[in-house]
């Protein structure tokens, strides 16, 4: 094995993954700002997840929508007006035609 390429900073961390609130204690390297107090009382890093094994629908074989960040949202706050337009034609063109 070749000297001085791997990391040497190997601790335990809690990767919690927060679209279905499940939490694993693994190895890792992985930085990290925030802490979380674990089941056996001890204080370690935490690395926050959108998706894991535990909500992956390959895994748990169920679809489970995840939306991370409000994508949907955004989309739908952006283009409302444009909703709002389409629907005020269709009303103005709706009373025309009846006469």
């Amino acid at each position: 094995m070749k000297k001085d390429i791997h990391p040497e900073n190997y601790r335990l961390v809690v990767f919690k993954d927060f679209s279905c609130d499940e939490a694993f204690l693994s190895k890792s390297c992985a930085p990290s700002k925030e802490t979380i107090v674990w089941e056996d009382g001890n204080e370690y890093p935490l690395v926050k997840l959108e998706i894991s094994n535990k909500s992956h629908p390959f895994f748990t074989g169920k679809m489970k929508y995840v939306d991370s960040a409000g994508r949907i949202d955004k989309f739908n706050k952006k283009f409302a007006k444009f909703a709002g337009k389409k629907k005020e034609e269709e009303t103005e063109e709706t009373p025309a035609e009846t006469e």
